[in-house]
């Protein structure tokens, strides 16, 4: 049994990941509010008299909600493709989902707090 797959190259890896990047921040409100949050998080990491480590550490962080919201937005479109319907699993999926993103900027907050605490209470 042949598989339906295409023979992969980095050149269209790599457009199949920007075409997913562009998809989904033409689709979904909630990543491009990541976004807001991410570019607003970035200068202001990059823009508080830190040390290079905590602004590095504050910066990297900012990817943790991204990419949660990334895996959420698969997590729904896979749940539509399989049904439109109510279904009990499919809204618990996308309740998962969801709590992905909740924790993701949970933890955004406890790194944050941490970092600039150590940065400017220690």
């Amino acid at each position: 049994m042949a598989l339906n797959k295409p023979r992969y190259t980095l050149f269209k890896n790599t457009r199949y990941a920007l075409n997913g990047l562009i998809e989904v921040t033409q689709n979904e409100p909630s990543f491009r509010l990541q976004i807001v949050l991410f570019v607003v998080g970035m200068i202001l990491a990059w823009s508080l008299p830190l040390t290079f480590v905590y602004s590095a550490i504050l910066a990297v962080s900012l990817f943790i909600p991204v990419i949660a919201e990334i895996i959420n937005s698969s997590i729904e479109r896979t749940v539509d493709l399989v049904t439109f319907e109510h279904h009990e699993l499919a809204k618990r999926a996308k309740d998962a989902g969801a709590a992905l993103v909740l924790l993701s900027l949970s933890m955004l907050a406890f790194i944050w707090g941490l970092t600039l605490y150590d940065a400017f209470c220690l």
